[in-house]
């Protein structure tokens, strides 16, 4: 079916109605971050000119939650960095579910990372984990070997001379540090994760701190249904 035909437009009219009838309007359409900032080189701005079309706002996914079931690698990427504190923001991955105020940190991108450096996350059996670093020539920079990772249930973080931030708002205060997006065109199947490397409260909301895109990963979404989470079903 032709995705601009009158057919598709009018099922996501129907979907779009279906929804706002199963919700409140509050819950079907908030976003974790009402406005994400647009001045100077904004997020959208970077989006739009890597062939995105994805709107900042609007598109908003719930991705708080994630997993993977493939048998190979996932991969991430940093795609950009806009920070102050660049070389010294790592970032990684943390179970959900761990009970400690502060989870056990599975580093997967040290400070030194830069734009085009991408890690393969190889999930083992048993809760293994084996990352494998690279530069933006791929040359391996390392490799880091942990233990008692759920594979079922992880989130990112960013952990810096800002504080420790989590893709699990709960840890953060209620507060969202990480924005979510599912790729368009030819970043199909893969998502965004964009971040914020001080509170939210303080920080100027342009989630362009440091952007991943990262692949072969699902996003576990922890509420209802969202137009960011429509739009991706029927694009």
């Amino acid at each position: 079916m032709n995705l601009g035909s009158p057919i598709r437009k009018l099922t996501v009219a129907a979907a779009a109605l279906l929804l706002v009838a199963s919700v409140s309007t509050a819950d079907a359409f908030s976003l974790r971050v009402p406005q994400v900032a647009l001045n100077g080189a904004s997020l959208q701005a970077y989006l739009n000119g890597v062939g995105e079309t994805i709107n900042v706002n609007t598109d908003q996914v719930d991705g708080q939650v994630w997993s993977t079931s493939v048998s190979g690698n996932s991969t991430f990427t940093i795609m950009l960095e806009a920070a102050g504190n660049a070389a010294f923001n790592s970032i990684g991955i943390y179970n959900i579910d761990d009970p400690n105020a502060m989870p056990a940190l599975f580093q997967v991108f040290p400070g030194a990372a830069s734009p085009g450096w991408f890690a393969t996350a190889h999930f083992g059996a048993g809760g293994s984990l084996v990352v494998t670093l690279f530069d933006n020539n791929s040359v391996i920079m390392g490799q880091t070997f942990y233990a008692g990772v759920n594979k079922s249930r992880f989130g990112f973080y960013l952990q810096g001379p800002g504080g420790t931030f989590f893709s699990d708002d709960t840890r953060n205060g209620g507060f969202a540090q990480i924005l979510t997006y599912a790729g368009t065109g030819i970043n199909f199947g893969t998502w965004w994760e964009c971040f914020e490397d001080v509170p939210y409260v303080q920080s100027d909301k342009d989630f362009e701190d440091v952007v991943l895109l990262v692949e072969s990963v699902s996003a576990t979404t922890t509420d209802g249904m969202t137009w960011g989470r429509l739009k991706k079903l029927y694009r």
